[in-house]
Parts: structure tokens; C-alpha cells; sequence
């Protein structure tokens, strides 16, 4: 059986949450690999006023199969009351780095 494969993407309010979020969701075997990217610039409208942050990215390496709990660990330790958590499925990869991420967030 082929596993489908994602990344997810998630907004952190600083470098110090980002670090703690990607740490937890390897270490727990949810992602394969997660990457911060910093300072981003969001805009959005939360509860009705414009709102501009400066934030950090994750970009999360994991299975579809590995997606619900990796939402469920991350929204329970994040920060935000509603953080932005969506799962992309990749149409394609090095076949090698792809099995990597598989056998990475495989339940042991």
C-alpha cells in the first residue's frame, strides 16, 4: 500500500513556540522532519479588526494517515486559541525522501 503523503503547514507567534511545536511533533513521530521558516508577515481579520503578525512557519513532513493526531497534538499545545493547521497532499517527491518521512512517523 502506497502512503499518501502531506505537509502541513502551521503559524506560530514566535521562534520560541515554533522550535517547542516542531520538537514535540517529531519527537512524538507525527512529522518526519518539520522546518521554521521566520518571519513571516500575516494579515487577517480575527473577531472583526484587521490584524498584522509577525510569525514563524512550520512546514511539517508527515503521512495522510499521521494527519489527525498530528492536528490534535498541535492544537492542544499551541498558543492560539484557533491556530492555522492545513494538511497539503504532495503529488510527487523523491521516491527515497518520501519512504524516509514514511518509516519516520510510522507508530511504533
Amino acid at each position: 500500500m502506497t502512503s499518501v503523503y502531506c505537509l502541513v503547514l502551521c503559524s506560530c507567534p514566535d521562534g520560541e513556540s515554533a522550535e517547542n511545536l516542531a520538537e514535540g511533533l517529531v519527537a512524538g513521530r507525527w512529522a518526519a522532519c518539520v522546518s521554521i521558516v521566520p518571519g513571516i508577515r500575516s494579515v487577517y481579520v480575527w473577531q472583526g479588526v484587521l490584524e498584522k503578525s509577525s510569525e514563524c512557519l512550520l512546514l511539517a513532513k508527515t503521512t495522510e494517515s499521521r494527519v489527525p493526531e498530528l492536528q490534535s497534538w498541535l492544537k492542544e499545545h499551541h498558543p492560539y486559541e484557533l491556530p492555522e493547521i492545513v494538511a497539503i497532499p504532495l503529488q510527487s517527491g523523491l521516491p527515497e525522501y518520501l519512504e524516509w518521512i514514511g518509516s519516520c512517523v510510522a507508530p511504533s
